[in-house]
């Protein structure tokens, strides 16, 4: 039996990042699409948020294409960008050959949508997250989209109005509050992790020899793995109490955020495609 959800004027849409785990998101948004399902606000993170912008554009299968197909032909991701680029991903090719030549961005699509799209991005002088909506620009687009996918440590640090910016998921993996703040309190969260997962790893202090001009940044990564993991627990007593829905992967992800095994993506897109289709929606 299918669960049902209520699609009214204060549904939110809340995309969790995850590097590659993000083809997960690919397949629910892919599923959405095909039965024309738009909410009136979505929020988007990192990966979530270039995923969220295939989305937002109408551009069924673009997001899985960037992120299996182009990956597949470009092999786009490794330590030889980290090398040459100072950067794991070949940033040029996702954002400027992609969207403007291989499979170009439909910004009038966007930009005439009505719904509010947010991407979220990481200051690095406040060391707190900075939450855009921009439907004017391309250029300041690709900016904060390009900012909020800049993993730390492994990418350069990126701007948004000569602003330095990083991966928004260092302080807001999972932006479901701002939603909340912005007015949107029946949210539907896309999660890139099974029910139940909590990172390991412990916080460990930033050495100041890392990011030494940005000391805020520093103290936001040094508390990522507690912040995240009570985002985590946050989203599951919500969901139980019943306040929201979640969609994620039903079983531990294998993918890692750097994945480049494409049989691997190409099952997880496949299974956020089947779980998005358990639900029905009710206008």
């Amino acid at each position: 039996m299918k669960k049902l959800i209520r699609l009214d004027d204060f549904t939110g849409l809340v995309l969790e990042g995850g590097g590659m785990r993000g083809v997960f998101t690919c397949g629910v948004l892919d599923s959405f699409m095909d039965r024309g399902i738009r909410f009136p606000y979505a929020i988007g993170v990192s990966a979530g948020a270039c995923n969220g912008l295939s989305y937002m554009s109408g551009q069924r299968g673009r997001a899985k294409y960037s992120n299996i197909d182009l990956l597949e032909k470009y092999n786009y991701i490794g330590l030889k960008y980290l090398l040459k680029k100072r950067n794991i991903i070949d940033f040029d090719l996702l954002f400027q050959e992609f969207p403007e030549h291989i499979l170009p961005y439909d910004y009038e699509a966007y930009f005439s949508s009505p719904e509010r799209y947010v991407m979220v991005t990481t200051n690095c002088l406040t060391g707190e997250a900075n939450y855009f909506e921009e439907k004017q620009y391309k250029d300041r687009v690709i900016d904060i989209a390009r900012a909020s996918s800049s993993l730390p440590f492994v990418c350069p640090i990126a701007y948004v109005d000569e602003v330095p910016m990083l991966d928004g998921g260092i302080v807001d993996s999972i932006p479901l509050m701002h939603a909340c703040e912005d007015g949107y309190t029946n949210n539907v969260v896309v999660l890139t992790r099974n029910r139940g997962y909590r990172k390991e790893a412990k916080d460990i202090k930033i050495p100041s020899f890392l990011y030494r001009k940005y000391p805020k940044v520093r103290e936001a990564l040094s508390r990522r793995c507690r912040v995240y993991n009570e985002q985590l627990e946050l989203v599951e007593r919500m969901e139980d109490a019943g306040e929201i829905t979640v969609i994620r992967p039903l079983k531990p992800v294998v993918v890692d955020r750097i994945e480049r095994d494409i049989k691997k993506l190409t099952d997880l897109y496949e299974e956020g495609y089947q779980c998005a289709a358990q639900f029905e929606f009710k206008f």
